[in-house]
């Protein structure tokens, strides 16, 4: 975490604990253990700059009240050393500790010093962490749970590596299995048709009805003709599905770079079979007694481990389950490619899951706790206050294409970040193209836009930003200025907070906030005055405050623009 916010936490702590012990060896306390206690950020800034429970956590060692205690402590302490120059005393004994001038001074050095570095830490230790997102299945297009996913796994992915993990990644492809026969099948019927008549060839029940499969399949009429209508069936399809299947992936390829996706892995299920990866899971399983063999299938005992019902493996007709190769390919993760954690980005749909792949993976011998799942909630899509099911270029479902065709990357990315992923949301199509306060993308960006119009407009009255003392940067002493300093301060430590819940809505908040402080600085504090130190340091928190809001911002692969 920033050097700055991390002494400041953790030399208080010290300085409370030598401060005990001293109190202990003086007779100001009786002699006892000490127990642990807390150092936090209070939620109200005018209590204090942390807070501690110090006196709490100690009074049954010490069999005293704790407001004694926190006045011993009172007493005693030596702030000398230390970012803080004062202590109050509140409610039944919490210790209220307010930064001195040094702390905001050294803050906005930090910042300038560190550049495109601030907020970046090794608190992850560069643990291997996966995470897979999206995912989406080949056969069709992707829709908005994937564009929702996508934004909150790429996202968090980024959280994740600012706060010192090794991350990679993943989108798994599910090219192999009982979808693909079935894709096979529906394709098969569309090519039929073509050359038969909709009526002659049944359309299979559980087939894959939608139009995209209507087109592929009439592409790949006009390049072969009736070369397969003949053909044996298993031929046919396996012809459609070579051709199609590439195609599809490479389309969803296409539409995640364009919403700003990259993955270092498209890994293909179709592997698992081929390299026998799959086989040895399932052997794995039979070594450790987790399955029998019940009306021509094989199971899995996932009773053994929790689950309320046993699943099927390998079905009557010999095809894996998709639960299967589900259990082989995250296997694969911990095993073969040594991801300490993994983490997948899954639907709501898909709860009923997680405890079965978790107890899966004790099963075959592995840790199931080291295998995270977040699962994501449905979204709603909004215009002029009326939810919307259907694009208006292609008047059928909104798929994440069309989504993109209609709003800003940036915009789409921003808002998909605003809630938690077990929060439903809607997204307010009119909203997320306006150009004005009440869009929070638009206002966070402005305030990026803003400081370097400050920094323009002076520059051509001659007025450059320049390294200032520390004197200089003492001058920042306006209410509005300190309160910006602060939360630039703890940009490190909201990152790592929010890699350690999955929760990148959390810089969102963050970013929000810092263009709330800095507009209302903007409107209190003028930047140029007759004080040159003043303008000069106030430049420094300008360039302070751009940095973090493009850090932030460039995090989530969204712009900082100069001017809006």
């Amino acid at each position: 975490m920033s050097k700055i916010e991390l002494q400041a936490t953790d030399r208080l702590k010290q300085t409370i604990t030598s401060t005990l012990r001293r109190c202990m060896e003086t007779g100001s306390l009786p002699k006892a253990d000490l127990p642990d206690f807390t150092v936090e950020i209070p939620a109200d800034h005018t209590r204090g700059d942390r807070a501690s429970n110090a006196a709490m956590a100690c009074a049954k060692a010490f069999r005293m009240p704790p407001r004694k205690i926190a006045q011993a402590v009172a007493d005693h302490i030596h702030l000398e050393g230390t970012y803080f120059d004062r202590v109050e005393i509140a409610g039944p004994g919490f210790l209220n500790f307010f930064f001195s001038g040094r702390f905001y001074t050294d803050v906005v050095k930090e910042i300038l010093h560190l550049g495109s570095e601030y907020g970046r830490s090794d608190w992850g230790k560069k643990q291997k962490v996966m995470v897979e997102f999206v995912s989406a299945n080949p056969t069709g297009p992707m829709h908005m749970g994937n564009a929702r996913g996508g934004a909150l796994g790429d996202c968090l992915a980024s959280v994740l590596d600012a706060a010192g993990f090794d991350v990679s990644r993943e989108f798994y492809v599910n090219d192999a299995g009982n979808q693909i026969i079935k894709f096979g099948r529906s394709l098969s019927a569309r090519y039929l048709q073509i050359f038969q008549g909709e009526d002659a060839v049944e359309f299979p029940e559980d087939g894959y009805h939608g139009d995209d499969i209507k087109e592929r399949a009439a592409e790949f009429a006009k390049i072969h003709g009736d070369k397969y209508v003949n053909s044996p069936a298993e031929e046919r399809e396996k012809a459609l599905v070579d051709y199609t299947l590439p195609r599809n992936i490479q389309k969803m390829k296409s539409d995640l770079e364009k919403y700003r996706i990259r993955y270092d892995t498209w890994f293909l299920e179709s592997t698992l079979h081929k390299d026998g990866e799959l086989d040895e899971t399932i052997q794995i399983l039979k070594d450790r007694g987790m399955t029998y063999e019940n009306d021509g299938a094989l199971w899995y005992r996932a009773t053994a481990q929790g689950a309320e019902k046993d699943e099927v493996l390998i079905r009557r007709n010999g095809t894996p389950t998709y639960f299967a190769a589900d259990i082989a390919y995250h296997r694969n993760k911990f095993v073969k490619r040594g991801f300490d954690r993994v983490i997948d980005v899954w639907g709501a749909d898909h709860h009923g899951h997680v405890a079965r792949m978790k107890g899966a993976m004790d099963a075959i011998g592995l840790d199931g706790s080291k295998l995270d799942v977040v699962l994501i909630q449905l979204v709603r899509l909004v215009r002029g206050g009326e939810i919307v099911r259907m694009s208006k270029r292609t008047g059928k479902a909104i798929q994440l294409a069309d989504l993109l065709d209609e709003v800003p990357v940036d915009a789409a990315r921003f808002y998909f970040n605003l809630r938690e992923a077990t929060s439903q949301m809607d997204f307010d199509l009119d909203l997320a193209v306006k150009q004005d306060s009440q869009n929070p993308v638009y206002y966070v960006q402005y305030a990026h836009a803003r400081i370097c119009s400050i920094l323009k407009k002076l520059a051509a009255e001659g007025i450059h930003p320049r390294d200032c003392t520390d004197g200089e940067l003492a001058l920042l002493t306006a209410p509005e200025e300190r309160e910006l300093i602060r939360h630039l301060s703890v940009y490190t430590s909201e990152i790592i907070s929010s890699a350690r819940d999955y929760d990148p809505a959390r810089m969102m908040r963050y970013v929000i906030t810092l263009a709330t402080l800095f507009h209302k600085f903007y409107a209190a504090c003028r930047v140029k005055g007759e004080n040159e130190s003043l303008t000069a340091a106030r430049l420094s928190l300008c360039r302070a405050t751009s940095t973090v809001l493009e850090n932030a911002l460039s995090m989530f692969k969204i712009t900082a623009p100069e001017s809006m």
